[in-house]
């Protein structure tokens, strides 16, 4: 901070750090986290992800190479990429038995291919949450407060079948991931870490992953993706495009609320 910048600090602090204007700073700041591409959740050109679509296609990263939608859902991305053009095959995963249901019958009309597991940190058996009666959401998470504490919704079990990304690159002879998205409701660190060796021999250039209060839930920090994405430069997305970040500051990392964030390898 230059002295003139941390003046202005000074002398804004001394003014205005009153309850008075403290409802007027809340709902400022709250805009100001929408202009940092913060909480657009309402549709996918706020979100940046069709501005991150397009950067991909222009920037020709879409040319080799598979993709790997982790947290499918029902297929909402994987048909957003096709809708675009993409002709990269695209494996698409869901564990929950009811959205792996309507993700399979996208898959039929939109040619992907879709995978009915989860991924982790190993091979294994799990339990995942949905709403009770309501199964299939975009809310199902491995962590059950996710549905009970952050959503106020009653939980309901189903078993699942995780593997790891470095299992199934293995298994299909995988030699690029053009993209790996990781949309997993505060799963997202131990699907990185099941993929130590597909990061380590540099075979997933880009990664874009979903990062919000449900990582509060699963004890998640954003220096934990920092740290095990090491050797990747990282963005966050708005509108218009890829903002970079810069070096860690938790200031302005640790925002826990909706964001897409893209890890880029570094000189890919």
């Amino acid at each position: 901070m230059t002295a003139l910048a941390r003046s202005f600090k000074k002398t804004y602090a001394f003014l205005f750090a009153r309850k008075a204007f403290y409802p007027l700073h809340l709902f400022l700041y709250k805009l100001s986290l929408s202009g940092l591409g913060i909480r657009n959740y309402e549709n996918d050109h706020l979100s940046g992800e069709k501005a991150f679509i397009r950067y991909l296609l222009a920037t020709g990263r879409l040319h080799t190479g598979v993709i790997l939608d982790i947290g499918a859902n029902i297929g909402h991305y994987s048909i957003m990429l096709r809708q675009h053009e993409i002709q990269l095959p695209i494996y698409a995963f869901e564990p929950h038995p009811t959205a792996y249901q309507q993700l399979a019958a996208a898959a039929e009309i939109h040619a992907f291919t879709p995978v009915p597991k989860g991924a982790g940190a190993t091979a294994s058996t799990a339990i995942i949450y949905d709403y009770s009666g309501n199964g299939g959401s975009e809310h199902a998470s491995m962590y059950k407060a996710v549905i009970e504490d952050l959503h106020h919704g009653e939980a309901q079990a189903s078993a699942i079948v995780l593997t790891t990304i470095d299992e199934f690159v293995d298994r299909h002879r995988i030699n690029r991931i053009a993209l790996l998205k990781i949309d997993t409701e505060g799963h997202e660190l131990p699907v990185l870490q099941g993929a130590q060796r597909t990061l380590s021999q540099g075979l997933a250039d880009v990664i874009q992953i979903e990062f919000n209060e449900m990582n509060i839930i699963s004890r998640t920090f954003f220096k934990d993706l920092v740290e095990i994405l090491a050797g990747y430069d990282f963005y966050r997305l708005l509108p218009d495009g890829l903002q970079p970040l810069g070096d860690y500051n938790a200031l302005q990392y640790e925002i826990f609320a909706f964001q897409n964030i893209v890890a880029i390898r570094c000189n890919s």
